[in-house]
């Protein structure tokens, strides 16, 4: 080996060896590990807890994917009970809203539906949204006898627990948003189904003079 060839393979090593060291800095960089102790919290900790009211992603064996959707089941009822009404409250109110049915709270109820419930079940709640027509399961229309007459605390439950190919909405819904959107579920399907009588009487003169 001549002497050209000699300081050529001597540079190839050099330079090998100055990549590791780069790599071994990136391995090696300042930071600090798990539960690692830091002055820069009053506790002492690196590692910091969640704030109040945080929601899990996903846990157990799920929690392995980068998804949090491996192996998922279909339907998941929430582990976290706090974001239920309590059980006896929850029987008594399905017969019932257990607030007023106001304007504001329709208004507020449609709004939500919108947001979570509108791209399956449409804005008419016929069950033909737009993730249905790209080929999702359809829903059942809210205007079929049945769903006309289930208690309105029916809907507060299929949000809450799911149903069918539908997981819970509980963790993205708060309770009262879910009565909000089961009363405004309920004024769809009597926009749909309703009568001149339904009205209150003081107000049918103006109904019939729209009419015209």
């Amino acid at each position: 080996m001549n002497s050209l060839k000699f300081a050529a393979v001597v540079h190839v090593i050099i330079a090998l060896c100055g990549c590791e060291n780069v790599m071994q800095d990136m391995y090696d960089q300042p930071r600090y590990e798990p539960q690692e102790a830091s002055p820069l919290f009053a506790d002492g900790l690196s590692s910091r807890t969640p704030i109040a009211g945080t929601i899990a992603q996903s846990s157990g064996s799920l929690a392995d994917a980068a998804s949090g959707a491996l192996g998922a089941p279909k339907r998941i009822r929430p582990p976290d009970t706090s974001l239920l009404l309590p059980i006896q409250a929850r029987a008594k109110a399905r017969a019932g809203m257990p607030m007023p049915v106001t304007l504001a709270l329709l208004q507020h109820g449609r709004e939500r539906y919108d947001i979570y419930c509108a791209p399956c079940h449409s804005r008419t709640g016929n069950g033909d949204g737009m993730i249905v027509r790209s080929g999702y399961p359809a829903p059942p229309s809210y205007h079929t006898y049945q769903l006309r007459n289930a208690p309105i605390g029916h809907f507060f439950d299929v949000i809450t627990y799911g149903y069918g190919v539908m997981y819970s909405y509980a963790s993205r819904v708060a309770p009262h948003d879910r009565w909000a959107i089961a009363a405004y579920v309920r004024a769809l399907q009597l926009s749909r189904h309703a009568r001149l009588d339904d009205v209150p009487a003081s107000q049918r003169h103006a109904l019939r003079q729209t009419r015209q």
